[in-house]
């Protein structure tokens, strides 16, 4: 125990007079407290953004983000579109049904060496460059 504690020993109040020296006393309570009344100054000085709503927050119906698709990923996952029956080899080119899968936009990063059919809701005209430039052609449902 240290020596000023030990100093105050059998004095009631440890020299803070009767309020202070009771739970949070000292320092103007627990937390927030006081922070309309007599920490007033304090907030307005290092936390003037402290009250109040600050900005907004869009309807996350209103907010929805794009499943895309890149075109390097086609050949990559070629062999599971078929096999899931999204596409189908006809005539020497590959039929992919994107909107079927749930894909809403077709990308244009990366490479394809197959020619592609593909029915998706959106795509770039970089997308739809690359396909045509492979023998392949985009349409939408």
């Amino acid at each position: 125990m240290p020596s000023r504690t030990n100093k105050f020993r059998g004095r009631r109040t440890h020299g803070r007079g009767k309020k202070a020296g009771r739970g949070a006393g000292i320092q103007g309570g627990h937390g927030n407290a006081g922070l309309h009344k007599h920490k007033t100054m304090s907030v307005l000085k290092y936390d003037p953004l402290h009250f109040g709503r600050h900005g907004f927050k869009r309807p996350q119906k209103m907010v929805s983000a794009k499943i895309t698709l890149n075109i390097g990923d086609l050949d990559e996952k070629l062999e599971g579109f078929l096999r899931d029956g999204f596409a189908e080899k006809q005539d020497g080119k590959v039929k992919v049904n994107l909107a079927n899968m749930g894909v809403d936009k077709l990308l244009g990063f990366g490479k394809t060496t197959n020619s592609y059919d593909i029915v998706v809701a959106e795509f770039s005209a970089k997308a739809q460059e690359k396909l045509e430039a492979a023998g392949g052609s985009i349409e939408q449902p």
